[in-house]
């Protein structure tokens, strides 16, 4: 178990092209084996060709995606009394970050017969327009918490 006090928040090293930390968060999010070169050409190959269809900044659209994917609520497991409940809580915004880029990067990989910068690049557009694997998977978290509202006022209670 971890010791009690202060835990000091991580800080994150931005992008060497844009100068961004959230682009420099995704870019680490998305290497695999510690490829971060790798991982860098993906996703600047990915806003080239956003850039290209679009013909406005990239950073723009990734900005507007991760907005869109974003989960204001989630469930969480609690064991009361013998049974798991399912209690909705709202999402901390540090995760509501990585469960959006997280849920990005996993549609993207889940494409197949393309490059992944361009796989990219399609799930980044269609989570700035509000579609996609990724904002269907945000639509499934909400509506499961909001299936199981009835079960909030356990999470108060047993604490």
């Amino acid at each position: 178990m971890r010791k009690r006090g202060y835990f000091k928040k991580r800080e994150f090293l931005p992008d060497t092209k844009y100068n961004r930390t959230d682009v420099g968060r995704f870019i680490n999010y998305m290497m695999m084996g510690g490829k971060k070169n790798a991982a860098e050409q993906v996703i600047y190959e990915a806003f080239a060709k956003i850039e290209e269809v679009t013909k406005e900044d990239p950073i723009k659209t990734f900005e507007k995606a991760l907005e869109n994917a974003n989960p204001l609520l989630e469930v969480v497991s609690k064991r009361i009394g013998g049974a798991n409940y399912q209690i909705p809580r709202e999402v901390r915004p540090e995760r509501q970050f990585f469960l959006a880029t997280h849920w990005i990067i996993t549609a993207a990989k889940g494409k197949k017969g393309k490059p992944m910068g361009e796989r990219l690049a399609e799930e980044l557009l269609m989570a700035a327009k509000n579609e996609g694997s990724a904002i269907k998977k945000k639509q499934d978290t909400h509506r499961m918490a909001e299936a199981n509202r009835a079960f909030a006022s356990l999470m108060r209670s047993s604490s």
